[in-house]
């Protein structure tokens, strides 16, 4: 087995006990358990213990879930039935994921740290999965794409956590909001 075959299964391990015992009650130990590995080997991949644990399980599985999103939204026809797109499965991706809404039922005061301090990378995976379809946006002259892309990202995250008024689940809604997010690109 290769070092990042064993890597991937250590966040495997850890992730199947954060589901099982939440942030706060999981261990190394757990993890080292789940994984049919030595603790040291957990110390191993990563040193920083605990808090680099988690940190590197919630990119693991931010990442999984661009992948996800990347292909569910693959076939849209044009950047505003993406963003549509892309906000319908976020927002049912969030709601259905049973380790994310047992996390936030019990243990939000762990979990919302951590999504502070890695908000600058789950942004860089939303501006990397924007970036090379902004052009199709239709841009005003003089617009830098990165700075779209960053603005695009930043409204997508916003609304995701927080849908306000909102109903992520009704496509009429969700094409109006997106047609307000684009307008501030055109």
């Amino acid at each position: 087995m290769g070092r990042s075959d064993l890597r991937e299964e250590l966040l495997e391990a850890t992730f199947a006990c954060v589901g099982r015992y939440g942030l706060g009650k999981t261990t190394m130990d757990d993890v080292a358990r789940e994984a049919r590995r030595s603790r040291a080997t957990v110390y191993r991949y990563f040193p920083g213990g605990k808090d680099q644990l988690v940190r590197e399980v919630i990119a693991w599985e931010a990442g999984r879930f661009f992948q996800r999103l990347a292909d569910a939204v693959g076939p849209a026809p044009d950047f505003a039935a993406l963003l549509e797109e892309a906000l319908v499965f976020a927002h049912r991706a969030v709601v259905e994921h049973v380790v994310l809404q047992k996390i936030l039922e019990t243990e939000p005061e762990l979990l919302l740290p951590q999504l502070t301090v890695e908000s600058a990378r789950l942004l860089g995976f939303v501006k990397a999965f924007l970036r090379p379809q902004i052009g199709r946006a239709g841009l005003r002259a003089g617009l830098d794409p990165d700075e779209a892309a960053d603005f695009v990202g930043r409204m997508l995250l916003s609304f995701i956590g927080a849908q306000g008024q909102w109903d992520l689940t009704d496509r009429v809604q969700v094409r109006q909001l997106v047609a307000h997010v684009l307008a501030g690109l055109a």
